[in-house]
């Protein structure tokens, strides 16, 4: 068996190489190699929005959370969902203003300490998902081959791939390859899911074997803990680098708005999917090897569960879900050092030659810093919830206020990033948990960083927009207009 298995990832691994290469040969600019040269239609969009933001987060972090719970598991999935009701109206524009980064974005609409800023939240934030990417890929490499690969090892494996894929040729590679990523992942796991039920004795089998709570809303968890799970995700859907790096790249307005449909289609359908063959999992193995492991849970029941090719499949789609993102993720932080640090601060007369050679070491550099966090990393809900924070609660406030408020200014912007971030990451320190939160009121102190970092960006955002002079009639106009009048 685990041959046939070696064989679908091994003709994942060669396809994925083979549309890298193709790719390579048309990059020849700065904007070829961060937007893919502004080309990309609606149905490459769909899939590339897609794989990207489903990755190990949902497949590691969301499966684990329905092995453990059910489907509350759903309320990580959900945030996102709500996020893309909103990202459909903000499409359009952000492909109009038509940038390469989020820090671009900033410092159009605010200043260069907002650019510099941006930088470092996203960096914090998305080597942080890349790294449980990487986990996600030793573990699925681990399973295939348990007596040759350890978990480690996997994820050099893997840290090796996902860094070569991407510094081949930027975002067209990622984007070409998300689309047979996204492809074979949906048809695989919509498929698995009947042989999986059958395989556990039914539907009803399953919720018999389970805790009831396991079929509830809210299930074991409280309101405040389910709104610790949903409010990061949606605030992440709403202020994504990754994803407004796609609108940018979008062939134009309309592709990107229409991407955005099909893209809230496939996300619900598949997590949803996601979950289910979760919990479906757990009441096939509720004790051995994997109760300790459940993060696991669906490449294990694709190996024990399933007809031998299928599950090959089906390990194979996970195994390039996890790759997908993870260039996904250290893609985009590149594009950053590149774009926002060494063209705007260090060499803006660069040549296009020099650019893209500068871009794939920073490809090679954030990977190893990313491996590095994924070998120092236990439990992949909790990095993915650090990471989701750290970007929402710094960045997603002043990104919808660039677009939607003609007050928000540059010092309120500034003050809320640097706040945002500083929470974020202080919050779980043992100073903080020591000294600082046994001073606050339980129902602070015991709520994980989001909800204080989300409240005191947006508190430093409004209040000292509102203590400080209205952005100028020229930065609002980028956003909302040629004749856009100034804020009161």
């Amino acid at each position: 068996m685990s041959s046939l298995y070696a064989a679908v990832v091994g003709t994942i691994i060669l396809v994925l190489l083979a549309v890298s290469l193709a790719r390579m040969r048309k990059v020849k600019t700065k904007a070829d190699y961060l937007v893919a040269g502004r080309t990309l239609p609606a149905i490459v969009l769909v899939f590339t929005l897609l794989s990207s933001w489903i990755g190990s987060g949902s497949l590691l972090g969301g499966a684990e959370e329905a092995y453990n719970h059910g489907f509350v598991a759903l309320w990580i999935a959900g945030g996102g969902w709500v996020g893309l009701l909103f990202i459909y109206f903000i499409a359009p524009r952000a492909r109009r203003f038509a940038q390469f980064t989020i820090p671009d974005l900033l410092e159009a609409r605010y200043n260069q300490a907002a650019r510099v800023l941006g930088v470092i939240a996203v960096l914090f934030a998305y080597t942080a998902i890349t790294s449980y990417q990487l986990i996600g890929g030793g573990d699925i490499l681990h399973l295939i081959f348990p007596t040759v690969i350890t978990a480690h090892l996997g994820m050099y494996i893997l840290a090796f791939f996902v860094i070569a894929f991407t510094a081949l040729a930027g975002m067209s590679s990622v984007a070409y390859m998300d689309l047979f990523i996204g492809v074979l992942a949906t048809v695989v796991l919509i498929v698995a899911l009947p042989f999986l039920t059958h395989a556990a004795g039914g539907w009803n089998a399953v919720t018999h074997t389970l805790p009831a709570t396991h079929f509830e809303v809210l299930g074991d968890l409280s309101l405040a803990q389910a709104l610790e799970l949903w409010l990061p995700t949606f605030l992440l859907m709403l202020g994504n680098q990754s994803m407004y790096q796609k609108f940018f790249s979008a062939k134009s307005e309309r592709d990107a708005r229409i991407s955005v449909v099909g893209w809230i289609i496939g996300t619900v359908i598949l997590e949803t999917v996601i979950v289910a063959l979760a919990v479906v999992g757990s009441a096939l193995y509720r004790t051995g090897e994997i109760a300790h492991r459940p993060r696991e849970i669906l490449a294990y029941s694709a190996l024990h569960g399933m007809p031998a090719l299928l599950g090959a499949l089906m390990m194979g789609a996970i195994f390039a879900k996890v790759v997908s993102t993870a260039n996904n993720y250290l893609f985009s932080p590149a594009t950053n050092l590149i774009n926002d640090v060494f063209v705007r601060y260090i060499a803006p007369e660069a040549s296009n030659k020099r650019v893209l050679i500068i871009s794939r070491l920073m490809v090679v550099l954030l990977g190893l810093w990313a491996l590095y966090q994924a070998l120092h990393t236990g439990s992949v809900v909790k990095v993915m919830l650090y990471a989701y924070t750290v970007y929402a609660a710094a960045l997603t406030p002043v990104i919808l206020a660039a677009f939607y408020s003609r007050r928000a200014n540059a010092p309120g912007a500034v003050s809320a990033i640097a706040a945002g971030t500083f929470v974020t990451v202080f919050w779980d320190s043992s100073f903080a948990v020591q000294h600082l939160r046994t001073h606050l009121p339980a129902i602070i102190a015991q709520r994980d960083a989001i909800f204080p970092a989300l409240a005191i960006s947006v508190l430093c955002l409004v209040v000292v927009s509102a203590l400080t002079a209205s952005p100028s009639r020229e930065k609002l106009a980028q956003f909302h207009g040629e004749n856009a009048p100034a804020a009161e």
